[in-house]
């Protein structure tokens, strides 16, 4: 993976954009890249939280790869979406929490992929925006479908129909980020809250954001009997067992097994 660099620290994984030169766009290389980095920590049991952020000081995700799309038929367009959407959702629905370090500019595909992420901290020299109807296109990553969800209706079609860019401050009034830091404090707070989940159990964490994504698309009726349903199949770990154990014999420091 050249364009991507996948590092382990404990059970944390940290997944970085490599590609300064371009401002870590996102050309096909790069998303094959991270699909793979991405399916590398789906399938490492020992990792139980991920941090995805761009190399550099500048840029998390500048957009797409213009260069690349510019001469592209209907059909490779739509590939092309398809295929970025994929990797997109591959990131979404994994297992392990994904918490964004958000270490400078991002726009179009680059805000696309903070939103996909569980957790979006920022450095305070962040922009952000979805700038697509400049370039006479759309998002095409999911910008229009998650925008939506994240932060009021009227200020994602803001944000889309403009084409306007967004800094740090006004990202965090509105929602779109957890929290901003110095752009030198960004990656140690994203590691800590990373350390911090990962102290948990990671079954019961798994089970938490499956219930919360889910239950986002059903009725609250729908959400509550899949929570229901993640909350008592937890009874059947080890975890569980060991956990409530720890609690009830004032053990502080646990280490849990992920069975």
């Amino acid at each position: 993976m050249d364009k991507v660099l996948l590092q382990k620290d404990g059970n944390v994984a940290i997944i970085t954009i490599n590609n300064p030169k371009a401002l870590n766009a996102l050309s096909t290389e790069v998303l094959q890249d991270l699909e793979a980095a991405v399916l590398d920590v789906k399938n490492d049991k020992d990792i139980y939280a991920v941090i995805v952020t761009g190399a550099g000081e500048k840029s998390f995700v500048a957009g797409a790869d213009i260069a690349e799309m510019k001469d592209k038929t209907v059909e490779e367009a739509a590939e092309y979406g398809r295929f970025g959407n994929k990797v997109f959702r591959d990131i979404e629905t994994l297992e392990k929490p994904v918490i964004a370090a958000i270490n400078g500019f991002a726009l179009g595909g680059g805000n696309e992929l903070a939103m996909a992420c569980d957790i979006r901290l920022a450095a305070e020299n962040a922009v952000f925006g979805q700038p697509e109807v400049g370039l006479g296109i759309t998002p095409g990553f999911g910008g229009t479908q998650r925008l939506a969800r994240l932060i009021p209706v009227g200020l994602a079609k803001e944000i889309i129909y403009t084409g306007r860019n967004i800094k740090a401050p006004k990202a965090l009034e509105i929602g779109l980020v957890n929290a901003l830091y110095p752009l030198e404090e960004l990656m140690p707070a994203a590691l800590k809250m990373a350390k911090g989940i990962a102290k948990n159990a990671p079954l019961a964490v798994a089970a938490s954001k499956k219930a919360i994504n889910e239950g986002l698309n059903q009725t609250i009726d729908g959400g509550i009997a899949t929570e229901v349903a993640e909350f008592s199949g937890c009874f059947a770990t080890e975890d569980q067992k060991y956990g409530m154990d720890c609690f009830l014999n004032k053990v502080k420091e646990k280490q849990f097994s992920n069975k």
